[in-house]
């Protein structure tokens, strides 16, 4: 997105449309999603509040205590929940969240969602339900390519070997740049009220293949070694990840990636008018920033 197309976006008679005197609340606000969100948010001029657990901005989605104050004078927000909106707890919590923004006048939410995750639109459903009149815009993203540059499988990646419970499904991985534009463009834009936005890459890999892809931008082996749920719950339980939530991760990733989400879809595309971006090129160009030099 421009900032032509921003002000275009902007130079309307609905004042739903977030103006420049518009505070934009970013929850997870340091995380993957989250910080490319604010990142562009402030180049395109909008205030932001950042909001994390230990930023200037407290907020907890442990705690709820901080949300009021978080939403004050806030026009919209981004909501992404930790660790997963499939996660237990998760839709009491974004609708106690979705109570506090309708009450706080918040015009505009923007929830990250999982793909094909049954109680990730759970919800999607409570966030509606408690929000009121407050526009609510969903993005449900496939797996993270930067889950190999900025998440568990980043040491993986250096290390030649990735550890995961993927089998042979293959997944339109998608890349965190293309995610925080479609947000963006939902947050600041028009017409995307109660719209469900699908985000995909351009192609399927299976874990295999992208093992390979990686390996061709670092130069270097990277193979994929394949495990069941529980080992995986183990192997993260050893990395001091406690016990429920590496039970819950394994769990989630054995439904994800069953095959039901392999196909790709045109969201990144029909929002911003252009392709998403492909796995190998975010390889060549993460390899190229020397994260996975070890």
């Amino acid at each position: 997105m421009t900032e032509n197309t921003y002000t275009q976006l902007n130079n309307n008679d609905d004042d739903t449309a977030i103006p420049h005197g518009g505070t934009v609340l970013v929850t997870s606000g340091t995380g993957k999603t989250g910080r490319r969100v604010a990142e562009r948010l402030t180049a395109l001029g909008v205030p932001v509040r950042s909001g994390s657990r230990t930023g200037e901005v407290p907020f907890d989605w442990q705690d709820d205590s901080g949300w009021a104050a978080a939403l004050d004078g806030v026009r919209a927000a981004y909501v992404a929940y930790y660790p997963d909106l499939a996660a237990p707890g998760a839709a009491e919590a974004v609708a106690a969240f979705g109570r506090i923004a309708a009450a706080c006048g918040v015009r505009r939410v923007v929830l990250l969602s999982g793909r094909g995750e049954p109680q990730a639109a759970v919800a999607e459903e409570a966030l509606r339900g408690a929000a009121g009149t407050v526009e609510v815009t969903v993005v449900r993203s496939a797996f993270f390519a930067q889950n190999f540059s900025e998440g568990a499988l980043l040491d993986g990646v250096i290390g030649g070997e990735l550890v995961f419970p993927a089998g042979t499904a293959a997944e339109p991985f998608v890349d965190l740049d293309d995610l925080a534009d479609v947000v963006v463009a939902a947050l600041t834009g028009d017409g995307h009220a109660g719209a469900v936005y699908e985000l995909t890459g351009p192609r399927s890999l299976t874990f295999a293949e992208a093992a390979e892809e990686l390996g061709r931008a670092t130069g270097r082996p990277v193979r994929y070694v394949p495990v069941t749920g529980p080992a995986y719950a183990a192997l993260l339980e050893e990395f001091g990840v406690p016990g429920a939530e590496a039970a819950f991760l394994a769990e989630l990733f054995a439904t994800l990636l069953d095959g039901h989400n392999a196909a790709t879809t045109d969201g990144v595309k029909r929002i911003l008018g252009r392709e998403p971006k492909d796995f190998a090129v975010f390889a060549r160009e993460t390899a190229g920033d020397g994260v996975w030099h070890g």
